[in-house]
């Protein structure tokens, strides 16, 4: 295994492989799904059980493979999987579990179009799904938003980091475009996994083994059947994840300082928002683009703020409206704020997103 950065020209879900081997990933559990497999198919080329030691396993299913995390994670383990969307909503009791038992992990989810098995082709309709929690009670993912296969890599380490400062699960919500494009890569250099002793230290809540002779075993669960102790529990959650709203909004801004309106995107339709803004430039019409890359916590003091000074906003998603209501939320009516997607797989053209900017003049 090489230890230097190396530079590949790679899918991105083969980025995403890449990536969980070279930042010390201990295992991968998952299930082929379109248009993910890449991701499960490239460790199984890789080898990494040879090299590193990590554990490659297909599951039988979806709900095994969130089970194989929520007990990997409960073990103070980096462990990840990935799916596309109807293998994560399979997923989502087990997210809901981790969660609740504050559980690190990470899951991918390279979004397809729906609802129900719906298409292989790409869309960004589980924008709720992953920053509403998607199961049931009060709780939250960090949901991080790649918007190319260089961030597909770069945001397995960021993720594992964040997961475990706050020990929660966390999400890469990429989607097809960016899943089965092809770019240049730089991958991080080498981590080696951490020794037991490592994990011992850095996880004093894991149920390892480790420290019995000095405390009682530890137990891990969501369970809790007192109100009043449940009540703490989901008190201390919503403490902390305000915490990570304080602390974790991450965001890109391009051509706001003059903008008279703002594309607000992320992911795929932020790559191709970018282009239709600097068309529209060409054209005379001053547009920036805003583009989110914690979709939670959303960065929605920024857009507040960015919604005194332009004329409208024009959201873009690949998807019949989501984000937009989190980005109308955080406007509170300063100024039009106006939907663009597509639907059923199909990808939107930048002249499109131009001649709906248009309309919000």
């Amino acid at each position: 295994m090489k230890e230097e950065n190396e530079v590949l020209l790679l899918k991105g879900n083969e980025a995403i492989a890449r990536a969980a081997i070279r930042c010390g990933c201990d295992g991968y559990f998952g299930y082929p799904i379109t248009p993910q497999s890449e991701v499960l198919e490239t460790l199984a080329e890789l080898k990494p059980w040879e090299t590193t030691g990590m554990v490659v396993l297909q599951a039988e299913s979806e709900v095994a493979s969130i089970n194989m995390l929520y007990g990997g994670g409960g073990s103070g383990k980096r462990v990840m999987t990935s799916s596309s969307s109807p293998g994560v909503a399979l997923m989502q009791e087990g997210i809901s579990y981790m969660a609740g038992a504050e559980v690190p992990g990470l899951i991918v989810n390279v979004q397809r179009g729906g609802p129900g098995l719906g298409t292989i082709q790409p869309s960004q309709s589980d924008y709720n799904q992953a920053t509403r929690g998607g199961g049931n009670g009060d709780y939250n993912v960090i949901v991080l938003a790649p918007a190319s296969v260089q961030e597909m890599a770069d945001f397995v380490d960021l993720a594992f980091e964040l997961a475990f400062r706050y020990r929660n699960p966390a999400m890469i919500l990429s989607d097809g475009v960016i899943g089965q494009m092809m770019e240049k890569v730089v991958l991080p250099p080498f981590k080696p996994r951490r020794t037991e002793e490592e994990i011992a230290k850095e996880c004093p809540w894991a149920a390892n083994g480790h420290g019995l002779k000095t405390r009682g075993p530890q137990v891990i669960t969501s369970l809790e059947l007192e109100p009043s102790k449940m009540e703490a529990k989901n008190l201390h959650l919503q403490h902390k994840y305000q915490e990570i709203r304080d602390k974790e909004v991450r965001y890109e801004c391009q051509n706001i300082e003059d903008a008279d309106y703002a594309i607000v995107a992320f992911g795929s339709a932020a790559r191709i928002s970018q282009k239709a803004m600097e068309s529209a430039r060409k054209q005379g019409l001053k547009v920036g683009l805003f583009r989110p890359i914690t979709l939670w916590p959303f960065p929605e003091k920024q857009i507040r703020e960015l919604s005194k000074k332009v004329k409208g906003i024009l959201v873009v998603e690949i998807n019949a409206g989501q984000m937009i209501f989190d980005v109308r939320c955080a406007v509170e009516g300063r100024t039009p704020v106006e939907h663009y997607g597509r639907l059923g797989g199909i990808v939107p053209d930048p002249d499109e997103i131009i001649e709906a900017l248009r309309k919000l003049q």
